[in-house]
């Protein structure tokens, strides 16, 4: 289940200024790069995952881990406050531990309750 359209970071530009200005929160398999927008300007959050040919250099493997973390981040939208932008970065780990999307689930909640992203910072 892929993340809406308004959802999705796109542009290689728009990944850069967030690996440039975000702020980093590591996990077991995940780590979270944030950056927070202006305030005059509340847009919907943006979500990107990046899944290098460091986890696996297999697509098919690579593309599944994709899927499962945008299954999770399905899951927390509706706790996510607009105006941020996300990149989600999974570790070589994540592959070979053969995780699933529960185990992402929780772990993108912690993140993003450490990067205080979530509304009420639960």
């Amino acid at each position: 289940m892929a993340l809406p359209k308004a959802y999705r970071l796109k542009s290689r530009h728009d990944f850069q200024a967030v690996f440039r200005g975000g702020i980093r929160r590591h996990g077991s398999y995940l780590t979270l790069r944030a950056l927070q927008l202006s305030s005059a300007l509340i847009a919907p959050t943006q979500i990107g995952i990046s899944v290098s040919t460091k986890v696996s250099k297999r697509a098919v493997v690579r593309n599944r881990l994709k899927r499962q973390i945008a299954a999770a981040l399905h899951q927390l939208l509706p706790k996510i406050s607009p105006g941020w932008r996300l990149v989600v970065i999974v570790k070589p780990g994540a592959a070979e531990s053969k995780c699933v999307t529960q185990q992402f689930l929780q772990e993108l909640e912690q993140l993003l309750a450490q990067a205080e992203v979530l509304n009420g910072h639960s």
